[in-house]
């Protein structure tokens, strides 16, 4: 950051921190130096020098600027995607994009005077409700900006619980990037982060999960489906961790599975973290998404955000008030159980409305359609030569594929037949560059998995020549 200008000799837009106001903030939390701050960021993705940025230009011409620059972006609207990880292509029923376009909706924020807030309260409740629902557990917050920060989150609350223990144990089949961002998150924590592999069928491996579950472990967490679209065995984890006296956190990237699989809180898991992407919430370039969390009955006070709860007024009507939550929650960082600020609550009163609309039977089909046409794919995969399906364990919507010849190599074949084929596995995990990911949801049609083999039967044969 030596090209940028000298924070102490600069003036600043936007800080009007005058240069001994530096100085002494910097003298009091002991460092030298601004840049010091700045340490744990790898220094590839430092900006070391000012922006290239043309101008500068009357509004006309930057509009035109900005045209010409949006019509270099590649458009996949006419492609077929089987791109999943995390995020996923579901109906999103078009009554929720105009619902929230309401100005009550729309301009809400945090609901600290109940009185005036009845109706952001209520949704919020509502979508608490949900969760509890469709996870089996007791206790529902408000939602967390993301599945991987929800992560965060469970990781750090287990540790509240848990005394006087450093160590994480994290299956490596929960989504990498969940992973990345608890490693991140608590490097200065002293927490140890062990990682434990898979077995032949995709699912963790228990014997591995039992040795590294020692008496200073407070917490375990598993993805079900699992980042290789698994469905882990339940049970067998929780005797494990139960065993060791840690916290069983189970993640879920893929929040339509809770429609037909059995869930967490039904085999004594006691927190369920993951992203409600999946309810009726597009695509939208990365975000934003929804995380949630839900937890045993005993585990609420230490549960961080907002958590929204029913009461009555002084006539006796119903109403709605943060609980169970102080002010330090939101305003001092130093005091506060948790440093989430905010939550998704527009994203999560789409998630409300979408859950709502398909009720019961609704994300029952859906998951029914996902099991069903994933089956499908399946079957038909396995009966290519060139291919094959390197994990036999039980799947909800996802499936590993692995063909003789570099994933992206093939996937950029697909691609050409305006296919999104998935995700290249060799970035996340050492000796998977043959192997992607392939999601398939309730919008896939026969011809459009019928398309999908024969591509890549073609793609496959193609590379082989």
């Amino acid at each position: 950051m030596t090209n940028l200008p000298d924070p102490l000799t600069s003036v600043h837009r936007y800080i009007s921190n005058a240069s001994e106001d530096v100085r002494e903030m910097l003298a009091v939390i002991g460092v030298d130096s601004i840049d010091r701050l700045f340490e744990t960021i790898p220094d590839e993705v430092k900006l070391t020098a000012l922006l290239d940025i043309p101008g500068p230009w009357s509004e006309i011409e930057s509009r035109r600027w900005f045209r010409d620059l949006a019509a270099k972006n590649k458009s996949a609207v006419d492609h077929v995607s089987f791109l999943g990880g995390g995020a996923y292509l579901h109906y999103q029923p078009a009554c929720i994009d105009q619902l929230l376009l309401r100005g009550e909706f729309l301009t809400s924020y945090t609901p600290y005077q109940p009185e005036v807030s009845q109706g952001t309260l209520q949704t919020i409740f509502e979508y608490q409700t949900h969760q509890c629902l469709l996870t089996g557990l007791d206790v529902a917050n408000a939602s967390l900006y993301d599945g991987s920060t929800g992560l965060c989150e469970a990781v750090l609350l287990a540790e509240r619980v848990v005394h006087n223990r450093k160590k994480v144990v994290i299956a490596r089949s929960v989504h990498p990037q969940y992973t990345e961002t608890v490693r991140t998150y608590v490097q200065n924590l002293g927490y140890e982060i062990v990682e434990v592999g898979w077995t032949a069928d995709g699912r963790v491996d228990t014997a591995a999960l039992r040795e590294a579950c020692t008496n200073d472990v407070f917490a375990v967490a598993v993805q079900s489906p699992n980042f290789l679209g698994v469905i882990e065995d339940y049970d067998a984890i929780r005797e494990i961790a139960d065993a060791a006296g840690a916290v069983k956190i189970a993640v879920i990237t893929e929040a339509t599975s809770l429609g037909i699989l059995t869930p967490p809180g039904a085999h004594g898991f006691d927190i369920a973290v993951g992203e409600g992407q999946a309810w009726g919430i597009p695509t939208q370039f990365g975000g934003p998404y929804v995380g949630f969390m839900v937890v045993k009955e005993a585990l609420k006070r230490h549960m961080p955000g907002r958590l929204v709860g029913e009461t009555v007024d002084v006539d006796g009507r119903r109403a709605y008030v943060l609980t169970l939550a102080t002010r330090e929650q939101h305003i001092r960082r130093g005091k506060a159980t948790s440093n989430i600020c905010t939550n998704e609550a527009l994203i999560a009163l789409g998630a409300n409305m979408y859950l709502s609309l398909m009720g019961k039977e609704g994300l029952r089909e859906v998951g029914e359609q996902c099991l069903q046409k994933t089956a499908y794919l399946r079957k038909k995969l396995s009966g290519v030569g060139s291919v094959s399906l390197p994990f036999d364990g039980p799947v909800y919507n996802e499936i590993v594929v692995r063909t003789p010849f570099p994933a992206t190599q093939i996937l950029a074949d697909l691609e050409h037949e305006k296919i999104l084929g998935g995700i290249p596995l060799g970035p996340f995990y050492e000796g998977h560059e043959n192997d992607f990911l392939v999601a398939v949801t309730e919008l896939h049609t026969r011809e459009n998995l019928d398309h999908f083999v024969a591509a890549l039967t073609a793609a496959t044969s193609r590379e082989r020549r």
